[in-house]
This record gives structure tokens, C-alpha cells and sequence, in this order.
């Protein structure tokens, strides 16, 4: 069967602490691990008073330790805002505490507002164009040492670590097919270049020691629940959210809510509505026929799901109803055919 991971952001709930927030992100991991997913990722953001996930590798820690066999890694790390040896050094660490289990998947955006991404670099606002180097400097940490080599990542050199690139243009498609590396996109919440980000990415790939042929992974936000208008009401806590970060008003994930035209204006409702344009939302039946649909379209080898749910125990119950429908995928003819060790 195709794989089937997880994306959390960590939401802090309405009324709730980013403590709360990390432990369902353990409690889930848990429960999706028993599901058969295959990695649960993480995903560094700041300065937002509902995303708990800024110290990534804190977070990815806490989880891993809490799970035995699931892969648990970053959805991404924003390398811009760091030295490449400091990354090398703290998943070097996660790869040594939890060996054969940990993903670094890296993007170039800031994760946060350009204040913000100020004060993480220190003054130096905008380092995305030295990403491609970089990337090639952290792979060349997690190289084995050489005699001669001046700055080592310890831990870090010599540990297989897999680096993905994740995106929402061709920049990091391109980017991973020219590096040979394994590339995911945020098609949850910024679909429009996915087919065209998919198709630079498999033509223009090259081999490296990594990888030998392409691997593509998207996310989708899938929110499932036992009937259509079930899941739609789990879904206005996601786009409630998603309004109040556009309006210039980040907070916790609110509760859901049973009319959302009664918070949106129209044109906030068009823009929200194209943004998660590839979301899954209904039914096991609906969620079927919606998945069949993208996998068929899309071809990834495999697909990322994320769900910012308000209560927990929903949440935990729509990433069932996604593990039974997983189950029923073959049967449409939607496989994996990609070999790979990641």
C-alpha cells in the first residue's frame, strides 16, 4: 500500500498551553504508529501563540521518545534560520538517541513574519539565497569525517540521515531533483503549483548516493469523521484559524463552529476555500473517493496528512477513518511502485 504519514503543527488549543499541545502530538504519534503510518513530522514556526513546534528538535525529541518504530522528523526546519552545523548537530543528536528513525526535512521560508525572522537571524533578514549552499554544506556534515576536515558535527558526521526539500514552488523541486534528493509539497496549504512542481521535480531528477530515481511525497489536510456534516464542522476550526492568521490576528486553534459564513466575508471565503482547495473533508465515503482522486492525479509516491482538529479524541478518530480508507486503496489500483530506504 501507498504510505501514509502524519504533518503536526502542534495546535495549541483555545483555553489550552503549548504543554497540552505536545503531549496530544505524543498521544497522537502514539496512536498513528499503531495505525501503520509510516513518519510523524514536525514543523518549526515562531512567534505564533497557536503552534507549540518552535524548538523542532525538542519537540521531535519528545515525540520519538514517546513512539518505538515510527520515523519522526521535521516538516521542516526553516535552514535559513540557522547554521547548517547547528542542524547537522542537533538531528545528529535525535539520530544517535533514536538510530533509523529520524527525518530532516528542511524548507527556506522563515516560518514566521520578517520581525520575527530579524530576530532569529540576528539582523540578517534574508538568507533564503544562500539555501541551495546551505543544503550542500549540511549534507557535507553528515558525511563521514575526513583526517584533514577542520569543523565536525558531533554527533552528525557519518550519520545516514535522510535530508528532504519541502515547497510549495518549482524552487525546491528543482532544487531536489538537481541534489537527488526526496521532495515533499505543501499542497495543504498552498496547492496551485503541485502538478507543476511534481513534473520539474521526476524530469529533471538526477541519481545521487541518496536516491536512486525520484520520490515525491504532498500533504493534504484530510478531516474525516462519521457523516459529511460532521467532518465539515471538525474543518471550521482549521479554517477559522487559517482566517485569523490572513486577518493579522494569530491565536490558538478556536473551537468549531456550526456557520462560518457568520466569521467570513466573501472574498475571505473565496481565498480561504482556494488555499485548501486540495483538503479532503467528509465521510469515510467521501474521504475514499476524495483520496482516490488525488493519488490518482498526483502520482506521489507517497501522502502526508495534517488535520488541526480542536479535540483530540476527533482527531485520533479521523486518522482511523484515513487508516481504514488507506486499507481499501489498492483495491482502486493506487499503490506505491516506488522503492526506497526512506
Amino acid at each position: 500500500m501507498i504510505p501514509f504519514s502524519v504533518l503536526d503543527l502542534a495546535p495549541i488549543p483555545a483555553g489550552g498551553t503549548a504543554a497540552d499541545a505536545l503531549h496530544r502530538a505524543r498521544d497522537l504519534a502514539q496512536h498513528t504508529e499503531r495505525l501503520g503510518y509510516r513518519r510523524y513530522w514536525l514543523a518549526e514556526h515562531h512567534n505564533m501563540p497557536g503552534i507549540a513546534s518552535a524548538a523542532t528538535a525538542v519537540a521531535i525529541a519528545h515525540v520519538a521518545a514517546g513512539t518505538k518504530t515510527i520515523r519522526v522528523g521535521s516538516g521542516g526546519v526553516m535552514l535559513p534560520n540557522h547554521a547548517p552545523l547547528v542542524i547537522a548537530e542537533q538531528f545528529g543528536t535525535l539520530d544517535a538517541l533514536f538510530p533509523g528513525r529520524i527525518d530532516l526535512g528542511l524548507g527556506r521560508a522563515p516560518g514566521t513574519d520578517q520581525r520575527t525572522a530579524r530576530a532569529l537571524r540576528r539582523g540578517d533578514a534574508d538568507r533564503a539565497d544562500t539555501f541551495p549552499d546551505d543544503v550542500v554544506e549540511l549534507q557535507h556534515y553528515f558525511a563521514p569525517a575526513t583526517p584533514q576536515q577542520a569543523v565536525r558535527a558531533v554527533p552528525g558526521a557519518g550519520q545516514a540521515v535522510p535530508i528532504w526539500l519541502l515547497g510549495s514552488s518549482l524552487f525546491s523541486a528543482q532544487l531536489a531533483a538537481a541534489l537527488g534528493l526526496p521532495f515533499a509539497f505543501a499542497s495543504h496549504f498552498a496547492p496551485d503549483f503541485l502538478l507543476a512542481a511534481l513534473e520539474a521535480y521526476r524530469s529533471e531528477f538526477r541519481p545521487s548516493a541518496e536516491l536512486a530515481q525520484p520520490y515525491a511525497m504532498a500533504c493534504i489536510g484530510v478531516f474525516a469523521a462519521a457523516t459529511d456534516a460532521e467532518a465539515v464542522r471538525l474543518f471550521t476550526s482549521q479554517q477559522q484559524s487559517f482566517l485569523n492568521l490572513r486577518r493579522g490576528q494569530p491565536g490558538a486553534l478556536p473551537p468549531p463552529v456550526d456557520d462560518m459564513d457568520a466569521l467570513w466575508s466573501p472574498p475571505e471565503r473565496a481565498m480561504i476555500d482556494h488555499a485548501f482547495r486540495e483538503s479532503v473533508v467528509g465521510s469515510p465515503a467521501t474521504v475514499r473517493a476524495g483520496l482516490e482522486a488525488f493519488l490518482q492525479r498526483t502520482q506521489v509516491d507517497e501522502l502526508m496528512i495534517t488535520a488541526a482538529i480542536f479535540d483530540q479524541a476527533a482527531r485520533v478518530r479521523s486518522y482511523e477513518i484515513v487508516a481504514e480508507v488507506r486499507g481499501q486503496l489498492t483495491d482502486a489500483g493506487v499503490a506505491s511502485t516506488a522503492t526506497s530506504r526512506l
